[in-house]
Protein backbone atom coordinates (compact mmCIF):
# COMPACT_ATOMS: atom_id res chain seq x y z
CA UNK A 1 0.00 0.00 0.00
CA UNK A 2 1.41 3.89 -0.72
CA UNK A 3 1.40 6.13 1.73
CA UNK A 4 0.23 9.34 0.05
CA UNK A 5 2.08 11.37 2.83
CA UNK A 6 5.10 10.83 1.42
CA UNK A 7 4.34 11.97 -2.66
CA UNK A 8 5.37 15.35 -3.09
CA UNK A 9 2.20 16.14 -5.30
CA UNK A 10 0.49 15.64 -2.10
CA UNK A 11 2.53 17.42 0.01
CA UNK A 12 2.25 20.64 -2.23
CA UNK A 13 -1.37 20.27 -2.91
CA UNK A 14 -2.06 20.42 0.32
CA UNK A 15 0.26 23.62 1.46
CA UNK A 16 -1.42 25.08 -1.88
CA UNK A 17 -4.74 24.34 -0.82
CA UNK A 18 -4.26 25.98 2.96
CA UNK A 19 -2.90 29.14 0.90
CA UNK A 20 -5.98 29.53 -1.26
CA UNK A 21 -8.16 28.95 1.90
CA UNK A 22 -6.69 31.57 3.79
CA UNK A 23 -6.49 33.50 0.50
CA UNK A 24 -9.87 33.73 -0.08
CA UNK A 25 -10.98 34.34 3.84
CA UNK A 26 -10.74 38.43 2.29
CA UNK A 27 -13.41 37.54 -0.56
CA UNK A 28 -16.89 39.23 -0.64
CA UNK A 29 -19.34 38.07 1.93
CA UNK A 30 -22.00 37.89 -0.76
CA UNK A 31 -19.40 35.60 -2.82
CA UNK A 32 -19.12 32.53 0.27
CA UNK A 33 -21.14 29.80 -1.73
CA UNK A 34 -19.91 31.40 -5.50
CA UNK A 35 -16.51 31.60 -6.09
CA UNK A 36 -14.88 31.24 -2.37
CA UNK A 37 -16.74 27.92 -1.87
CA UNK A 38 -15.55 26.69 -5.57
CA UNK A 39 -12.66 27.44 -5.31
CA UNK A 40 -11.44 26.45 -2.26
CA UNK A 41 -13.32 23.39 -3.81
CA UNK A 42 -11.19 22.85 -7.08
CA UNK A 43 -8.09 23.40 -5.19
CA UNK A 44 -8.83 20.72 -2.59
CA UNK A 45 -10.08 18.64 -5.25
CA UNK A 46 -5.94 18.14 -6.64
CA UNK A 47 -5.20 16.73 -3.29
CA UNK A 48 -8.38 14.54 -2.21
CA UNK A 49 -7.64 12.77 -5.58
CA UNK A 50 -4.36 11.98 -4.49
CA UNK A 51 -4.90 9.45 -1.24
CA UNK A 52 -7.49 8.14 -3.39
CA UNK A 53 -5.68 6.72 -6.24
CA UNK A 54 -2.77 5.68 -4.33
CA UNK A 55 -4.77 3.12 -2.41
CA UNK A 56 -6.06 1.47 -5.56
CA UNK A 57 -4.55 -1.96 -6.32
CA UNK A 58 -2.66 -0.98 -9.74
CA UNK A 59 -0.59 1.88 -11.27
CA UNK A 60 -3.07 2.11 -13.89
CA UNK A 61 -5.93 2.90 -11.34
CA UNK A 62 -3.99 5.47 -9.62
CA UNK A 63 -2.80 7.18 -13.32
CA UNK A 64 -6.53 7.96 -13.42
CA UNK A 65 -6.88 10.01 -10.00
CA UNK A 66 -3.89 11.87 -10.98
CA UNK A 67 -5.17 12.61 -14.46
CA UNK A 68 -8.48 13.00 -12.30
CA UNK A 69 -6.58 16.03 -10.03
CA UNK A 70 -4.83 17.16 -12.95
CA UNK A 71 -8.43 18.30 -14.38
CA UNK A 72 -9.19 19.39 -11.11
CA UNK A 73 -5.61 21.35 -11.58
CA UNK A 74 -7.03 23.29 -14.54
CA UNK A 75 -10.44 24.16 -12.79
CA UNK A 76 -8.12 25.67 -9.90
CA UNK A 77 -6.56 27.73 -12.21
CA UNK A 78 -9.66 29.09 -14.50
CA UNK A 79 -11.43 30.14 -10.79
CA UNK A 80 -8.12 32.24 -9.83
CA UNK A 81 -7.83 33.93 -12.93
CA UNK A 82 -11.77 34.61 -12.50
CA UNK A 83 -10.68 35.73 -8.32
CA UNK A 84 -7.93 38.26 -9.83
CA UNK A 85 -10.31 39.33 -12.83
CA UNK A 86 -13.03 40.33 -10.32
CA UNK A 87 -9.71 42.10 -8.11
CA UNK A 88 -10.34 39.56 -4.83
CA UNK A 89 -6.92 38.35 -4.97
CA UNK A 90 -3.98 40.91 -5.86
CA UNK A 91 -1.87 40.52 -8.58
CA UNK A 92 1.25 39.31 -6.58
CA UNK A 93 -0.74 36.95 -4.82
CA UNK A 94 -2.65 35.83 -7.90
CA UNK A 95 1.47 35.05 -9.62
CA UNK A 96 2.26 33.75 -6.44
CA UNK A 97 -0.31 31.03 -6.48
CA UNK A 98 -0.04 30.60 -10.15
CA UNK A 99 3.39 29.83 -9.84
CA UNK A 100 3.26 26.81 -7.29
CA UNK A 101 0.21 25.43 -8.99
CA UNK A 102 1.96 25.19 -12.56
CA UNK A 103 4.64 23.52 -10.55
CA UNK A 104 1.78 21.45 -9.28
CA UNK A 105 0.64 20.75 -12.45
CA UNK A 106 3.95 19.89 -13.89
CA UNK A 107 4.89 17.16 -10.83
CA UNK A 108 1.44 15.70 -11.51
CA UNK A 109 1.99 15.09 -15.36
CA UNK A 110 5.75 13.78 -14.72
CA UNK A 111 4.16 11.02 -12.03
CA UNK A 112 1.16 10.37 -14.68
CA UNK A 113 3.60 9.31 -16.76
CA UNK A 114 5.97 7.14 -14.75
CA UNK A 115 2.25 5.35 -13.32
CA UNK A 116 1.95 4.48 -17.12
CA UNK A 117 5.58 3.79 -18.03
CA UNK A 118 6.41 6.72 -19.84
Amino acid sequence: MRDFKKFEVWQLSHQLTLKIYKATRVFPKEELFGITSQIRRSFASIGYNIPEGSGRNSDKEFANFINIALGSSNEAENQLILAKDLDYINENDYQNLLIELTILKKKLVTLWNRLNGN
